[in-house]
């Protein structure tokens, strides 16, 4: 059998001189279940179909079988392969292909079939666009509109670092929430989010909510990376800073030994406690917990979300 130069590509070839970080065994509150149920396979073959990528698998997200049970499954649009090398991100690396410009009307496809009430559509970091993909992702928006009119959509969006006019095409599009992960705190970017800028980031979600202050806007950042509580407390208060409304806070999980290290598996009762300290700090939605991830019960985190502001605003008279 003859392999392909594209067979051989290792995934990680920025990675590949790295030295070794041993794979720590997963205490208890870790472990998940191997994906067995038809409904799983229903949604793995929906996806095959419409030819799309998913950041569930690309990532290796440890709730795949839970969600794709319940045909919940986050789309990844602009090809399988990203521009950025993140130490803690499973996701391939290297020179993108061409954007498919039936992606779109493949994506509404999926989730007309899926039945998805609410999707979470997300992206590789794509340098290589003049606008990071971000008329792409408003193609995506504007198809799932059409074939799913009742369809809440929730973005999950690259830094458009360098991107000008990125946040505005994409906010133009109307989604329901406009995410944007910082993923960690601001002293350990140069290891682990080397080619994005903390304050970047920031400023993403700050303008956004500014273009459209009745845009929901969500981050998420990884715990057990080797920082502080203090740091993660400064983290909230930058957020909050630019009016985020939703946070969420999972415990950072290792693809490959070639991959940034675990420093230390946070406890439930840790998570517990910074899910307090955030509500305490004004978000309108807190998840945190050790599977936490930015789209694991999105739908449903969605419309307590909603719940959460109507709330806030009969309050306020």
């Amino acid at each position: 059998m003859t392999v392909t130069t594209e067979a051989k590509r290792p995934r990680h070839p920025e990675k590949a001189h790295k030295p070794d970080n041993p794979i720590q065994r997963k205490p208890a509150w870790i472990r998940v279940k191997a994906p067995t149920s038809p409904a799983y396979h229903e949604t793995r073959k929906i996806i095959r179909d419409n030819k799309l990528s998913t950041v569930c698998e690309e990532a290796a997200c440890p709730n795949i079988g839970e969600c794709w049970a319940k045909k919940h499954a986050t789309m990844m649009i602009m090809g399988e392969v990203c521009t950025r090398a993140c130490a803690f991100c499973n996701v391939a690396t290297g020179k993108p292909g061409a954007l498919d410009p039936f992606e779109p009307t493949n994506v509404a496809s999926a989730v007309a079939q899926l039945g998805l009430e609410h999707v979470v559509v997300t992206s590789v970091d794509r340098d290589d666009l003049a606008d990071g993909g971000a008329a792409h992702f408003a193609a995506v928006i504007r198809a799932i509109r059409e074939a799913t009119p009742a369809t809440t959509i929730e973005v999950l969006t690259p830094d458009f670092l360098r991107k000008d006019g990125a946040a505005e095409v994409v906010v133009a599009a109307r989604p329901d929430v406009f995410n944007h992960n910082l993923e960690t705190v601001p002293r350990l970017y140069p290891t682990v989010r080397p080619g994005a800028r903390y304050f970047q980031s920031l400023r993403l979600l700050d303008q956004v909510k500014t273009l459209d202050p009745g845009l929901f806007t969500k981050s998420g950042m990884m715990v057990g990376l080797g920082e502080s509580e203090a740091e993660v407390l400064q983290v909230m208060d930058d957020l909050r800073a630019a009016d985020v409304d939703f946070l969420t806070i999972g415990q950072y999980l290792q693809p490959t030994r070639k991959h940034h290290a675990i420093d230390r598996f946070v406890t439930p009762e840790e998570f517990k406690h910074l899910e307090a300290k955030a509500y305490g700090k004004g978000f309108l939605m807190v998840s945190s917990s050790p599977l936490t991830r930015s789209s694991y019960h999105a739908g449903d985190d969605f419309r307590r979300l909603r719940a959460a502001r109507e709330a806030l605003l009969a309050a306020a008279g």
